[in-house]
């Protein structure tokens, strides 16, 4: 990345920020998304590499290596899967739908909360999982294979490519709160448009149960 573009800035989950002499251009990097997932042999992991500009994502990929799937997208040009356009699945019920999340681990806060969301999600949805790698999380999302994601705690290079992969694929992202600042809070919630509303509700309500 620094040869193809010396001036731009880097974000790294390994090493941190670094500002280059262009800081209106910043990559945004995991090498390895679904660290745990790849130390114990899981073949569910990937590399993702985002562009930002001016604070909003132009360009994302998500390289699946093990399956050989590359997932990409940039602003205003669609998204896909090597050669193939993606779209978000057309499922409307929530009954049908099938959900993917991501939970708090080792000391990180939101335990119980997130304790008390997922019986209610299960009973409300067709089905749920936890793959363990954020970023194709919401490639699958924009593939149709998931119908919405939801996730806390996130760090910026975990999601920013998966963003704009379900954007470009006709879906909606926001905070689960409904807010626009996914990258600065880490919270992620990403459907399809017709479902968002009902998803949206759902886990709202779940997260204000006492």
């Amino acid at each position: 990345l620094t040869r193809a573009r010396p001036d731009y800035s880097l974000l790294l989950e390994e090493s941190g920020a670094t500002e280059g002499a262009d800081p209106s251009h910043v990559w945004l990097v995991d090498p390895l998304d679904g660290t745990s997932n790849f130390l114990h042999g899981i073949p569910h992991f990937s590399i993702t590499v985002a562009l930002q500009h001016e604070g909003k994502i132009v360009a994302g990929v998500i390289l699946d290596p093990i399956h050989d799937e590359f997932f990409w997208a940039e602003k205003g040009c669609g998204a896909f899967l090597n050669n193939h356009r993606l779209r978000v699945s057309a499922r409307k019920n929530l009954s049908d739908s099938l959900l993917a999340y991501g939970e708090p681990f080792g000391g990180r806060p939101g335990k119980d909360a997130f304790a008390r969301v997922l019986p209610i999600v299960m009973e409300q949805t067709a089905g749920i999982r936890r793959s363990g790698a954020a970023a194709q999380d919401l490639a699958y999302v924009a593939a149709g294979r998931f119908d919405g994601y939801w996730e806390e705690g996130l760090k910026p290079w975990d999601m920013a490519a998966g963003i704009l992969l379900v954007q470009e694929a006709g879906g909606y992202v926001t905070e689960i709160n409904g807010g626009k600042n996914m990258l600065q809070s880490g919270s992620i919630l990403a459907t399809n448009d017709a479902l968002y509303p009902s998803v949206a509700t759902l886990l709202r309500g779940a997260y204000k149960t006492p």
